[in-house]
This record gives C-alpha cells, sequence and structure tokens, in this order.
C-alpha cells in the first residue's frame, strides 16, 4: 500500500455516482438502444453516466489511471492507482424497463482492487467498502450469510450462455444439482444480494474487468470469499459469497469440463 486514503476516496467515487444517477434515472423506461461492435446493448445513459463519473474521478485524482467500459483507457503515461468503472452493468435490465442494474467503481492499486461499489440506483442502493474498512449498504454494515446447509441456500449465477462462452457448463449443471434452490440473479444486483447475505453464493461468468473488480474487493469486506478464474475467452470468472460454500463450489470447477 501506498498510504492511499481509502475512505477520502470512496467519498469522491460515492460522489460520482450520485451525478451519475442523475444521467441514468431519468432515461429509465424512456431509453432507445443500441449495440457495439461485439453485440453487447449501450445507451446514452451508460455513455453519459460514465463521462459523469469520469469528470469527478479524473478532476479529484489527475494522476490517477482510469479504465472504463464505454471510453476504454485514459492515455498512457500515468502510473500507479487506476479506476475501473462500469456507467451500467445490466444494460439489457436497464433498457427493459427492469430495476436491477447497477454502476460499478473499483480503486486498483498495484493492480489488487482497494476499493468497491455496487450503486443500485432503482432500488436506491450503494454498497461501499474498502481495504480494512468493511462493507455497507447505505452506511450501514452488510455480511455474507453464514449458512452452510446446501438444502436451504441459495445460490446465484449469471446467464447459462456465460457459463457456455467460459466453458464451464458442467459447472453449472453441478452447481444446480448441488443447490435446489438456484436463481439468476445476474450482473451487479446479484453480487449485491451476496454481500447482503440474501443469496449465499454466486457465480458468475465471462466477466470483463469492470464487471468484476468492486466484487473482488466487497466480497471480502463481507466477511466473505471471492475466487477468480480464467475462463476460455480469457475473461474472468467469479465465485463469491460464503466462504465454506465457495470452497464446495470451487471444486466443481476444477473437476473440469
Amino acid at each position: 500500500m501506498t498510504g492511499l486514503d481509502l475512505e477520502s476516496a470512496a467519498r469522491v467515487a460515492s460522489h460520482a455516482c450520485d451525478l451519475a444517477r442523475q444521467e441514468i434515472m431519468p432515461r429509465f423506461r424512456d431509453v432507445s438502444v443500441e449495440f457495439k461492435a461485439d453485440g453487447s446493448p449501450v445507451t446514452e445513459a451508460d455513455r453519459a453516466a460514465e463521462r459523469t463519473i469520469r469528470a469527478v474521478l479524473e478532476a479529484a485524482y489527475p494522476d490517477f489511471g482510469l479504465l472504463g467500459e464505454e471510453y476504454g483507457e485514459l492515455e498512457s503515461g500515468r502510473e500507479g492507482p487506476r479506476w475501473i468503472v462500469d456507467p451500467i452493468d445490466g444494460t439489457i435490465a436497464f433498457s427493459r424497463g427492469i430495476p436491477l442494474f447497477g454502476t460499478l467503481i473499483a480503486l486498483l492499486e498495484d493492480d489488487e482492487p482497494v476499493l468497491g461499489i455496487i450503486d443500485l440506483p432503482a432500488l436506491d442502493e450503494r454498497y461501499v467498502g474498502w481495504k480494512g474498512g468493511g462493507c455497507r449498504r447505505n452506511g450501514r454494515p452488510v455480511r455474507v450469510s453464514d449458512r452452510t446447509d446446501r438444502t436451504h441456500c441459495l445460490a446465484g449465477t449469471g446467464d447459462r450462455i456465460c457459463f457456455e462462452w467460459a466453458g464451464r457448463l458442467a459447472a453449472l449443471e453441478n452447481l444446480l444439482d448441488a443447490f435446489p434452490l438456484t436463481r439468476t440473479y445476474t450482473d451487479a444486483f446479484g453480487h449485491a444480494m451476496v454481500l447482503s447475505g440474501a443469496l449465499d453464493v454466486m457465480v458468475d461468468c465471462d466477466l470483463n474487468p469492470w464487471d468484476a473488480a468492486a466484487t473482488q474487493i466487497l466480497a471480502v469486506e463481507a466477511g466473505g470469499a471471492c475466487l477468480t478464474l480464467r475462463g476460455a475467452r480469457d475473461k474472468l470468472d467469479l465465485i463469491f459469497g460464503n466462504p465454506a460454500l465457495v470452497e464446495q463450489v470451487a471444486e466443481f470447477f476444477e473437476s473440469g469440463d
């Protein structure tokens, strides 16, 4: 660590989320959708929110790097800490009028996440945490669950197609067999439900860095574990939640497909 004031950085990032909400919510259920070259959806809300977030972060930390989903990496030459931003994680949900989308901001030092925010504008919930500082929802501490009886546990997954892209279909089938209760709470909403203990464990595959970085630190600060694997497309696969369950689910992946 270089002595970053992570609590101050969290306040700046939270302010960026406040302003991003002002771009996102007026467009909710009133926005057109475009498709990027990779086939993923994007809206003007995504772009406007990222522009706003970038402006706040760059003004407060002009020497930090910054990577955003919509506008890419800042010019080279910046060293040290780096912000990673996903203005709307869950654009499909957002564009269809489903309120289960969020804004993700993470701060990395030496390529390791040290601060994360998951902001759920339509639900008015914000999860904030930093290394050694715990995890809070709207200012109140949250923790992952302590349930271990898989008969009564609730597991979350991303979309089946993401398991297919990651080469993890057999692992998905093993997960569904092991946990009678499962939900496909994909994107930031599902991740937040793990942090609060509503979901006991989650697997989300084929993620980009901006999809994963906030959760990688928040899950740990909420008392959980987060295991990061590489999938078939060299993207990130996350297993996170109750540490005992993360260890069990990891066995499905280690056995191979």
